[in-house]
């Protein structure tokens, strides 16, 4: 999950980050009001920020000083509502104007290549730093970070001195650095980034601007992230899905997906994909139900995929292993018990392994309507692309 910044400048400050003041409005008149109190701090000066989840705010306009509360009120007018890479602009933050004197870049990251953790670090922030990375990959220090010491005061120290800290100045900065790396585990995060990190006219170090990524995994270890989630933007269907503990993505397709296993689940993807191209279909979603297909895991995922008006089949595409064929078959029959009238697209089931036969043989006492068996994977893949393309 990625954070809003206001949301990462209220984490960094919770683990001690140096941060500047800020308040989040969703009114002009909240801006101005929320500038009147943090103005004070800064000679009258605020900065009003789009909170979106994507870069290049500044440069789309999304990122406005202000040297009073009316102007504050102004600018956040010209922003609210305001389009940034498809993202409308619902938020921003008034945040404490800075008395800049230079602008540094750091984070620390999942290095899923070596598994490890990767810190990066560099002299010249506030700009794109994959164009710095790509122009001059030299000006960017990549220090691995043992995930067993983390970045304690020697690694550090080690950081700013790969990244042309003079001694005086890496004193300063190291220390905080020491600190984001609370921020990243002690929530459990896959990014923490700061960009910039500046050297204030006084001299203080301040984290300006923070992106943060909370690995979902680790939710159970945190309930507090649940109230960070922007339920605004989740869509509806997937939401449903979490709440049935279900591991469903929504696509922009017509071939709904069943399946138990991520790497089945991708595989069938494919297959829809390729059979899709000649009805011109494609998958709907991915949704893996793992190994415990039993009626109500079924009837969840048939009522979330179902719910998708986009759908116009469904492929359940099982492997019998631990759970057997006629677990899922009996699976399938009480769904649709369950789902009664809801259920009204036509379903495609390709049923192997383990007890496959009895699986089959349920379904085939069944004859539901709605039910059509295919053999092969490639062979129901077909038949269902050809419903949903017949439907459209």
């Amino acid at each position: 999950m990625d954070l809003f910044e206001y949301q990462a400048r209220d984490m960094f400050e919770a683990h001690g980050v140096p941060v500047l003041a800020g308040q989040t409005a969703t009114t002009p008149e909240q801006a101005e009001q929320a500038a009147a109190e943090i103005g004070a701090t800064s000679g009258g000066v605020t900065v009003v920020k789009a909170q979106v989840k994507t870069g290049g705010r500044g440069k789309a306009g999304g990122v406005k000083v202000a040297k009073s509360p009316q102007e504050a009120k102004e600018r956040a007018a010209e922003i609210l509502g305001m389009d940034i890479k498809g993202h409308t602009v619902g938020t921003v933050m008034i945040a404490q104007g800075a008395d800049i004197k230079e602008e540094y870049y750091f984070s620390v990251l999942l290095d899923r290549a070596n598994r490890s953790y990767l810190a990066m670090c560099s002299k010249e922030g506030g700009m794109e730093i994959e164009q710095l990375a790509v122009e001059r990959p030299d000006a960017l220090a990549r220090v691995a970070v043992d995930p067993n010491v983390g970045i304690d005061e020697a690694k550090a120290k080690e950081i700013v001195d790969a990244a042309g800290f003079d001694a005086e100045l890496g004193a300063k900065i190291a220390p905080v650095l020491q600190k984001l790396w609370d921020v990243y585990t002690g929530e459990d995060a896959t990014l923490v980034e700061v960009n910039p990190l500046v050297q204030t006219g006084a001299g203080d170090i301040v984290a300006l601007d923070g992106k943060v990524t909370l690995d979902a995994n680790a939710d159970f270890r945190h309930p507090d992230h649940a109230a960070l989630e922007d339920t605004s933007a989740t869509d509806p269907l997937e939401a449903k899905a979490k709440e049935k503990g279900l591991n469903y993505v929504k696509l922009d397709g017509q071939v709904g997906i069943i399946g138990n296993g991520a790497g089945l689940v991708m595989s069938t993807l494919d297959v829809v994909a390729y059979a899709g191209e000649q009805y011109d279909v494609k998958p709907a979603n991915f949704l893996d139900i793992g190994g415990g297909a039993n009626a109500q895991v079924m009837a969840d995922g048939l009522d979330v995929i179902l719910g998708d008006e986009q759908v116009k089949s469904v492929f359940v595409n099982v492997f019998g292993g631990i759970t057997a064929c006629d677990e899922v078959a009996n699976g399938i029959k009480g769904a649709l018990e369950i789902l009664g009238d809801n259920a009204k697209k036509p379903l495609v089931v390709r049923l192997d392994g383990n007890a496959v036969e009895k699986g089959r043989a349920i379904l085939n006492e069944l004859n539901h309507p709605l039910v059509t068996q295919v053999d092969t994977m490639d062979g129901a893949a077909a038949k269902a692309a050809e419903l949903a393309g017949s439907a459209k």
